[in-house]
């Protein structure tokens, strides 16, 4: 199910809280502690119910990777999609991953097949990569705790070369009302006509946003899915793109205060409370599909 320039009229229905109103966990001091923990149930908890192989392969087929391309794998985790972007024909040693996490890297250095994958520690918004120096661009999962998504997109672009392909591959906003409650709480849920926005803002053109999900989850809009679709853009014109800022200023825009400790934890629990609840999702949508019709939306 693929979209262009514009999404259908029913997601418009479902307007999410800004992304310049960060939820509980969008921002990277947070971002961090969650994935110090959950690194260690990653691929056996997160992946099984919102991002499955099929789903992977499904989600990067519109990046037509191939062995000569250089790829930059941001937000890149425990190599999951890394693994999957191999499958796609992607070389090992023409590929870097990125992701500010050394507990999910150091996961995906564990795996036999990413040995030889260069891994570093880095800020999808704040990419230490060169202008114009990769072929393919590919994220998943990452977008949902950047503090500022058009920021991040944006330096996606600068740094593919004209003709490079960025694929882009995360949440979609829910329409039932206590998912969207639990959505916001959590963390960044876009909607499908926001993605189309930051691509096309960035300066890419040909953007197309493709629906993902796994087999049995009908009515991926109505709940939500920490993976429910896969966005490309395609770069034509070098140089770093109409949004592009210094670092020296990117640095300066980003910069959290610090919150007290209690705070934090506070806001670290009603936030993982929103987590355990799109843990319970997929379950639950599993059992529905086993017992309604297929005929029916659920």
């Amino acid at each position: 199910n693929q979209l262009n320039a514009k999404c259908s009229a029913g997601d418009a229905a479902s307007i999410s809280r800004p992304a310049s109103q960060p939820r509980l966990i969008q921002n990277k001091e947070e971002a961090f502690w969650f994935y110090r923990f959950l690194s260690i149930v990653y691929d056996h908890v997160v992946n099984p119910g919102h991002w499955t192989e099929d789903m992977r392969e499904d989600a990067l087929e519109p990046a037509n990777i191939s062995a000569e391309h250089k790829i930059y794998d941001v937000g890149a985790g425990t190599g999951f999609t890394t693994l999957g972007v191999i499958k796609a024909g992607g070389k090992p040693e023409n590929i870097t991953m990125l992701d500010q996490s050394p507990h999910q890297l150091a996961k995906a250095e564990g795996k036999e097949a990413l040995k030889s994958v260069k891994k570093i520690e880095g800020d999808a918004e704040n990419l230490p990569y060169e202008t114009d120096s990769a072929d393919r661009y590919t994220s998943a999962g990452s977008i949902e705790y950047w503090p500022n998504p058009q920021r991040g997109i944006s330096e996606a672009y600068r740094v593919i070369k004209p003709g490079g392909l960025a694929c882009l591959i995360g949440p979609v906003y829910p329409t039932f009302w206590l998912s969207r409650w639990m959505a916001d709480l959590w963390m960044l849920f876009p909607t499908e006509q926001e993605y189309i926005d930051w691509f096309t803002n960035a300066g890419f053109t040909d953007v197309k946003l493709k629906r993902i999900g796994p087999s049995w989850y009908r009515g991926v809009r109505r709940h939500g899915l920490i993976m429910g679709c896969s966005v490309t853009g395609v770069k034509t014109e070098a140089g770093p793109g109409p949004l592009y800022t210094e670092p020296s200023e990117q640095k300066e825009q980003v910069q959290a205060p610090k919150s007290n400790p209690l705070s934090f934890l506070i806001r670290m629990i009603l936030g993982c409370i929103g987590g355990f609840y799109y843990t319970l999702v997929p379950i639950y949508m599993w059992i529905k599909n086993l017992i309604f019709p297929k005929s029916w939306e659920i």
